[in-house]
């Protein structure tokens, strides 16, 4: 009964009954009808002709005549004032055997409503969601069935800032370096589907990622571009005053939610790296240059195995404390799901205010996807992710690239939220890069419309 709300389920015959309140969610008055939940309730929608015995009848809304069992339903969308809301007719052709008229009252539950033997279901419904289709008024004996957004998608944002990140997170974890030229081009083919950030590369020693060695250049060919912004990331001091002497107007720090990781990654401890990006935010706030911090192993961490809740909200408390106008929080190895993720996202949101967090997952174990849904719901409204699923983590053994901006694309337009990305440019920037390295593009997404020749703007 995925949708409804029940205003109240009856046992009675009593020749009056009247109903009131919403009783839906009283574990007192399930538990009088030997019920664990409404999952256990069924419906049926009624016709008031005297063919089919009139089983419930109504006045003002109240049952006048005796009943085994009532359900009256009630949505929560508003409808118009006409009797019918629903496409079709409001009163269903019943088939299968009829009882006389003086017995119909006394048909039982099963033989008037269960799915698997009853003779007066519809003809044509196979399933209980496709009777949630009409709306009838209390006076025509039908039951009030209207439509309903489900819980499970109540609570989302209008509209979500995705983070690109291929261009730095995704192309440091190739073997090779990818030329500079080929960068901007992708970088360009991003903005052009209409990415507001996409985070162009990092101002970190070549010795330790050769891949972006090409920082300065890069920057000094999409300074200029005007349509999104281009933050960088700076692993420390020095870092930061590279970026800034090439161009950068917006830079990100990175700390680990883990210390076995943040030694590893980084070669500090964290309190030490946190004293390092201090010094950062104190340079950036001088020359108004926002910085956005990243907290990796949210999670899980290659070496020291689950991380706890409390950690990632010190560290992301710490970061925002100290000036990160955003904190993006990442499943490093992406073993995270929904269980791990909530209270994770929980023990942040008490720290750090919800609008001022992102969520960063890698696809390891295929959950990026459920991941983000459970963070839309409870209120994320940024979220990270690389072109054609790119990346992954060269200091974390094992994890596999981060969510395909094309699958979060098209994940945001089934859900009706905004992202201002167009996913046909998306998967071109993606069929673009993936040409180029060889090798077949990780989003699902694109894959598919590949194969089927679908035009997402025509679906």
């Amino acid at each position: 009964m995925a949708g409804l709300t029940a205003l109240a389920v009856v046992r009675s015959s009593s020749p009056s009954l009247k109903v009131v309140g919403d009783l839906a969610s009283s574990p007192k008055f399930l538990s009088v009808l030997g019920m664990a939940s409404l999952a256990e309730l069924d419906f049926m929608p009624r016709q008031a002709d005297s063919d089919h015995g009139g089983l419930l009848g109504s006045k003002n809304g109240f049952c006048t005549r005796p009943l085994e069992h009532v359900a009256f339903m009630r949505m929560a969308d508003s409808v118009d004032s006409r009797d019918c809301q629903s496409s079709g007719p409001c009163s269903f052709d019943f088939s299968g055997d009829r009882s006389p008229r003086s017995q119909s009252h006394n048909r039982t539950r099963q033989e008037w409503q269960s799915p698997r033997g009853g003779s007066l279901r519809p003809r044509g419904v196979t399933s209980r969601s496709q009777l949630v289709r009409g709306y009838c008024d209390s006076t025509s004996d039908v039951i009030h069935i209207r439509r309903v957004k489900p819980k499970i998608l109540t609570g989302m944002p209008h509209y979500v800032k995705i983070v690109e990140v291929g261009p730095r997170d995704g192309l440091q974890n190739e073997k090779g370096s990818v030329p500079t030229n080929i960068k901007v081009e992708l970088i360009q083919k991003l903005v052009d589907a209409g990415l507001p950030v996409v985070e162009a590369t990092s101002f970190v020693s070549p010795k330790w990622v050769p891949q972006l060695a090409d920082a300065k250049d890069v920057m000094s060919a999409v300074k200029s571009y005007k349509e999104a912004k281009f933050p960088v990331l700076t692993p420390n001091l020095k870092g930061f005053e590279d970026a800034v002497a090439a161009g950068a107007k917006e830079v990100a720090v990175f700390a680990a939610a883990s210390e076995s990781f943040s030694k590893s990654n980084i070669n500090c401890t964290i309190d030490d790296s946190l004293k390092r990006y201090r010094q950062v935010c104190e340079a950036a706030k001088k020359l108004n240059i926002p910085v956005r911090g990243y907290v990796s192993c949210v999670v899980g961490c290659p070496v020291q195995g689950s991380v706890p809740p409390h950690q990632v909200a010190r560290v992301a408390k710490e970061l925002y404390e100290m000036g990160c106008y955003e904190i993006s929080l990442g499943d490093t190895i992406g073993v995270g799901t929904p269980g791990t993720v909530v209270p994770m996202l929980e023990a942040v949101m008490a720290e750090v205010p919800v609008d001022r967090l992102a969520v960063h997952f890698h696809d390891t174990y295929g959950q990026a996807l459920v991941n983000i849904l459970a963070a839309l719901q409870m209120g994320i409204s940024v979220i990270d992710s690389s072109v054609a699923g790119l990346g992954g983590c060269p200091y974390a053994k094992g994890a596999s690239g981060n969510v395909a901006t094309e699958d979060v694309v098209y994940l945001l337009n089934g859900l009706g939220i905004q992202s201002n990305v167009d996913l046909n440019r998306m998967m071109a920037a993606g069929d673009f890069i993936s040409r180029y390295l060889g090798r077949q593009t990780g989003s699902k997404t694109a894959l598919a419309m590949s194969r089927t020749g679908c035009d997402q703007s025509k679906m």
